[in-house]
């Protein structure tokens, strides 16, 4: 019987790669308004980006109801086949109690829920690592194992325009976004192995963020045997600076196979634009 490995819409795949490789994926709800859209089916990430500057209203994201992860559940039931879920953070999202509800209206004992404690392109890591696992023959068992062991090693360090978004959708207290609103400050953010986004620092300008940003990756050297990810929301200019400087150094020799990911809106409505980051697997 089959794998299937399912994720939602925060870790970033296009449609188009998610037939490529053969995952299911639930959209999470973002709401501008009165009016809702499912993330990357009836929402794109320009026109995302296009309201975010345009509309003054902040927007909001609405985790998936079980019955979105049921449909999955069902089928894979029917043909006798696992599900290996890959999910946002609990700590910033219900996305994942959904789908424990979902396994429990569904009764079948091969669904397997793994909380990522993370988001955007450390989900992707782990989703591709768990898709490289089972295309080599593996257990749906062994994937698990495996992926539960990786995710507390995925680094997300990021520079921010503004923490107003993070507070406004309760990801940050008051305090935390006081202290990051300072003019020209840009506000750096990791995210814990809890799951939990926390500012880790600040820089005055983009350049400077850009370099305390290297400095963190050196502090938790990456490990290249997984893919790097840079990741950035709307404006990717100061994403290409990190790029670039990141290559520039020696003791990188290694990124050739990095990729530049445009943040999407379930992550999008909660940094707004002008963020710019890398993510990785660190090495143990």
């Amino acid at each position: 019987m089959a794998i299937r490995i399912l994720t939602d819409s925060s870790a970033e795949f296009s449609q188009e790669e998610l037939k490529q490789t053969n995952i299911w994926c639930v959209p999470i709800t973002v709401i501008f308004g009165e009016r809702a859209f499912l993330d990357g089916e009836e929402l794109s990430k320009e026109v995302f980006y296009n309201r975010l500057l345009e509309q003054k209203d902040f927007p909001k994201t609405s985790q998936p109801s079980p019955e979105q992860f049921l449909r999955y559940f069902e089928e894979a039931k029917a043909a006798g086949d696992s599900v290996i879920a890959i999910l946002l953070s609990s700590a910033l999202s219900g996305t994942v109690q959904s789908a424990y509800l979902a396994r429990e209206m569904c009764d079948y004992d091969k669904i397997y829920i793994v909380d990522s404690f993370s988001a955007t392109g450390g989900i992707r890591i782990l989703v591709e690592e768990a898709i490289r696992l089972r295309d080599q023959g593996n257990s749906a068992q062994a994937i698990v194992k495996t992926i539960e062991s990786l995710r507390h090693r995925i680094c997300i360090f990021a520079g921010l325009d503004t923490l107003e978004y993070l507070y406004k959708g309760g990801r940050l207290s008051r305090t935390q976004a006081i202290a990051g609103s300072l003019a020209k400050v840009k506000p750096i953010i990791t995210v814990t192995q809890e799951g939990l986004v926390a500012v880790c620092g600040k820089a005055i300008g983009g350049k400077k963020a850009v370099s305390f940003l290297v400095q963190k990756t050196a502090e938790h050297p990456i490990d290249f045997e997984y893919p790097v990810y840079y990741v950035y929301s709307y404006d990717a200019q100061n994403c290409r600076l990190l790029q670039k400087k990141m290559e520039s150094e020696s003791i990188w020799p290694n990124l050739s196979a990095n990729q530049i990911l445009n943040i999407g809106p379930t992550i999008g409505t909660h940094i707004g634009t002008g963020a710019f980051g890398i993510i990785y697997i660190k090495k143990e």
